[in-house]
């Protein structure tokens, strides 16, 4: 199930769009095959003594929890995105109650990732996004490949930041300089730019 692209801004674009690693299904999963092959196993050892009945039935009992566990898991993975696009991050989960966050590019400060020596060997880690926001650090985990999550978001703040500050041309149109001057006011006044780099760039438009 992709990111529902109503949801993006006018010429926003998406770089990435991934659910949780296989990982984060690993618990229900395990717990499943576990007490569904012990069930089985007593349905076909175990003969029809009471005491027998009863364990094979609390085994079973277990195994469906785990089924339930499992298929509410799996609703729950398919419903997860992290989400990178030309303008935002976006984490997004949540089967019937949704819940998200959202960080502006031109906001994060820094991006960084943990992997523990299990986690490298299944390519999965953790990513921590540090940002001017309220919530200031935002932890993500169960990230696929988050080394290379990491240079795409370089990418994603390098290229929105080009098209923040566009180089001056003798060609630009007054409406295009005037768009320009406003989403760099827009940019100082969030505290995204120093008033410095606001002169600097105001100045390259006019050049």
């Amino acid at each position: 199930m992709p990111y529902p692209r109503r949801l993006l801004n006018d010429g926003e674009e998406i770089a990435l769009d991934i659910h949780p690693h296989w990982w984060f299904m690993s618990r229900p999963t395990g717990a499943f095959l576990v007490s569904g092959v012990l069930f089985l196993w007593l349905l076909a050892t175990l003969d029809g003594a009471v005491w027998e009945t009863g364990v094979k039935w609390i085994v079973g009992l277990v195994a469906l929890g785990s089924l339930v566990w499992l298929v509410i898991r799996w609703l729950l993975w398919r419903t997860t995105h992290f989400v990178i696009t030309s303008d935002r991050v976006i984490a997004r989960k949540g089967v019937l109650a949704k819940s998200g966050i959202e960080i502006p590019l031109e906001r994060v400060n820094n991006v960084s990732f943990k992997q523990s020596i299990f986690e490298r060997l299944i390519d999965a880690g953790d990513l921590l996004i540090e940002s001017g926001g309220e919530d200031g650090q935002q932890r993500f985990t169960d990230i696929l490949k988050p080394d290379r999550v990491q240079n795409l978001i370089h990418v994603q703040m390098e290229e929105n930041h080009r098209r923040s500050f566009p180089l001056a041309s003798p060609s630009v149109e007054p409406g295009d300089l005037a768009e320009q001057l406003i989403k760099l006011e827009g940019l100082r006044d969030r505290g995204s730019i120093s008033d410095e780099e606001f002169e600097s760039a105001k100045r390259r438009l006019f050049e």
